[in-house]
């Protein structure tokens, strides 16, 4: 067996900050620590972290007066932000700078009297927090269907925005549809799906082909771990979601000559590394890496983290 290695795969920029942040307000203010929702969507990152004093709520009233409360790298709505600091909470933004460029986008776009179309999940974290920004001038829709139904008070004053981590061929799809009833419908002034994720799904496009199966290292609830998984269907390959290597049943690879292994952008490489080991175990496999761009961005510390007094003895 071979396993093809995509690059780029696992953590992008804005997950590696979102960590980092996490990381460092343990480091100076001590734990406990809160975090709202899942700091990133991946299962084993989330379960380190509860072992080092983090906790994950789901809502403010679940965090003690004047402790630390941790923003997760999806965003939150407005709403949240005056919620915390009604109860004087020590706010960290661990939010993706991609996710805030959405949000910013949705504020101007309000304040010129537009009606806003958002691209993305319902339900998502990041649809939930972008959607607060301006809850009277914003609509979600998922699909051209959606498009379809769509009713607003001025045909003439209609922009779109995007979640990060959509499928960039369903994206289209939704956009081509908004363009085609809305003529003049605004778009945001760049593309509001992230570099990651555009990354990776065009490496799965591009790799796939010499694959019989694809991989894909990433949690249940990762929405651009599921758009890698759609991505490599659409290309009429098996492919499969898993968290880790304890996931794999041997029988899906019997007879398979070629794998394809990514990960999705809050997946750590240990685990893609402990996939490695398994087939390598099971099947003698030997790897390739492919590589179809490099990524060079960070994104530094937010100032939020480095505010924080750090804890005497820390």
């Amino acid at each position: 067996m071979k396993i093809l290695l995509a690059n780029p795969r696992g953590f992008c920029a804005g997950v590696n900050m979102a960590i980092d942040v996490v990381d460092e307000t343990l480091k100076r203010a001590g734990p406990p620590v809160y975090v709202y929702h899942e700091i990133v969507h991946n299962k084993h990152v989330v379960e380190d972290f509860k072992g080092r004093g983090v906790f994950f709520v789901n809502s403010v009233d679940e965090v003690p007066p004047e402790a630390v409360l941790v923003y997760s790298a999806h965003g939150v709505s407005p709403q949240i932000r005056a919620e915390a600091r009604s109860r004087r909470l020590r706010e960290v933004d661990a939010t993706c700078p991609l996710v805030t460029k959405v949000h910013m986008e949705v504020l101007r776009f309000a304040r010129q009297g537009y009606t806003i179309i958002f691209i993305g999940h319902e339900g998502h974290d990041e649809a939930v927090g972008t959607l607060g920004e301006a809850p009277e001038s914003i609509v979600l829709v998922e699909t051209p269907e959606d498009v379809e139904k769509l009713h607003v008070p001025d045909p003439t004053r209609v922009a779109y925005v995007t979640q990060t981590t959509l499928s960039v061929y369903e994206a289209s799809r939704a956009i081509d549809a908004l363009k085609k009833k809305f003529p003049n419908i605004k778009a945001p002034p760049s593309e509001d799906i992230c570099y990651a994720t555009t990354n990776r799904q065009n490496a799965v496009n591009e790799f796939s082909a010499d694959a019989d199966v694809v991989l894909v290292v990433g949690s249940k609830n990762s929405s651009n771990s599921l758009r890698l998984v759609e991505t490599a269907k659409s290309n009429g390959r098996v492919a499969y979601l898993i968290d880790d290597a304890s996931e794999i049943d041997l029988n899906w690879l019997a007879d398979v000559e070629t794998v394809l292994l990514t990960a999705g952008a809050s997946a750590p490489e240990r685990l893609v590394e402990g996939v490695i080991a398994r087939l390598q175990d099971a099947f003698g496999a030997t790897v390739e890496s492919r590589t179809l761009v490099e990524e060079q961005i960070h994104f530094e510390l937010p100032k939020s983290v480095k505010s924080l007094a750090v804890v005497s003895g820390r």
